[in-house]
């Protein structure tokens, strides 16, 4: 399992040297775009608005646009420097609470939490802890160039950290547009709506609930396959650009010339004595 991040975890004066595996997969099927005509894939070009030319990766730069089409430069080594004094802090437990204090919409992502060398005993004692308080552990850490504000719980016998989002990233439902206003319902309609629920619920197992349009896609894609009815990519070599052409026909025309100039030499015809 992939590493995606390396370094310590503490609460209180335990330090847990850890790594992070992420826990989940995307299992989207990706389509890839092609050129109608020769099927070819198609390629996305970097191109300056300004300049209206391809710009290459090293003449590329971060920066900050603080309003319209004013920015603020920032250098590698800059950000380099800010993402290394944070990464190479010990992300340290803040706070315990109940996991039923935070709403859903603030969790993000989700990452095993193995212990590192010598780190198994103090990772055994934090999952007890956790497991015999009911509690969870609110901490931040620098992933991949941002700061996150993440949650360590206990998930089956391993212990899982959920990257969670900061308060003011969660937008305001103040902003969600069209909201019903409190308005009257019968009790009749509510006796039957209840009703509805309770003949629906269940206890939660994940494993019966499938993804069924990637299913049947994929059940497409391998009936296409079975049909032969499959293309392949143009095998045609790229036009040769116009300056190389050009090139070419300079090139030649030169022979030309130098042809035409260089002068012919003529046998002579040996001379023969007579007696």
């Amino acid at each position: 399992m992939h590493t995606v991040w390396k370094g310590s975890i503490s609460f209180g004066l335990v330090n847990i040297p850890i790594k992070l595996h992420a826990a989940t997969e995307n299992k989207d099927i990706k389509l890839r775009q092609l050129h109608k005509e020769c099927h070819t894939p198609i390629s996305y070009e970097k191109v300056c608005e300004g300049c209206k030319k391809e710009v290459k990766s090293e003449d590329i730069v971060k920066a900050y646009e603080y309003s319209k089409n004013k920015f603020v430069v920032l250098d590698d080594e800059e950000l380099e420097k800010l993402k290394k004094e944070n990464e190479d802090k010990a992300v340290e437990i803040i706070d315990f609470v109940k996991l039923e204090e935070i709403d859903p919409i603030y969790f993000e992502r989700t990452y095993f939490m193995a212990p590192d060398s010598g780190g198994g005993k103090a990772y055994t004692l934090l999952r007890k802890a956790l497991m015999e308080s009911g509690k969870i552990g609110v901490a931040k850490i620098m992933i991949r160039s941002k700061e996150q504000l993440a949650v360590v719980r206990v998930y089956k016998d391993t212990l899982i950290m959920e990257t969670i989002h900061f308060p003011d990233e969660v937008r305001s439902t103040a902003d969600v547009p069209n909201i019903p206003s409190e308005q009257t319902v019968v009790q009749k309609e509510l006796d039957t709506a209840l009703l509805l629920v309770d003949q629906l619920t269940t206890t939660f197992e994940p494993e019966k609930y499938t993804d069924d349009y990637r299913t049947a896609l994929m059940e497409l894609i391998e009936e296409k396959k079975a049909n032969n009815s499959t293309v392949s990519a143009s095998d045609k070599q790229p036009a040769m650009p116009s300056n190389v052409t050009d090139l070419m026909s300079a090139l030649q025309a030169s022979l030309d010339k130098t042809k035409k100039k260089k002068p012919t030499t003529r046998k002579r015809t040996p001379k023969v004595k007579t007696s």
